[in-house]
């Protein structure tokens, strides 16, 4: 409950800057990919200020999304594989746990190591 609460009162007036700068910002300028500079850019694209902002932003998420799951590939391998080999090793278990209950109970040991070296003084 407190997380919603922090999180609307962080993400509400965030909204609302985000929608003043779109108001305040909406003369159109002019994006060129021409680096010499002439008057009239062979590639150029005119749009409002705070939609070029905008798009920056969101490409740079997922730019940045991108790159940190490809970098993290080598964990989620590993999560697989442990994860496989827990699986192989509960399916182990469970199947050595059956056969101990299945198995005829054995003859106790006639001498164990605690009775050796636990031997009572009178015992002959």
């Amino acid at each position: 409950m407190l997380r919603k609460i922090v999180a609307a009162l962080l993400l509400i007036p965030l909204a609302l800057l985000i929608a003043l700068f779109a108001v305040a910002n909406r003369a159109p300028v002019t994006v060129s990919l021409d680096p010499f500079g002439d008057p009239s850019p062979m590639f150029s694209v005119s749009l409002p200020l705070f939609l070029l902002l905008l798009l920056v932003l969101i490409l740079g998420v997922i730019i940045g999304g991108s790159a940190a799951w490809m970098r993290q590939s080598r964990w989620r391998r590993r999560a697989r594989r442990l994860s496989a080999e827990l699986k192989a090793s509960r399916a182990e278990n469970e199947t050595l746990r059956r056969q101990l209950e299945t198995a005829t109970p054995a003859q106790p040991p006639q001498s164990s190591i605690a009775a050796i070296a636990y031997r009572h003084p009178t015992a002959a």
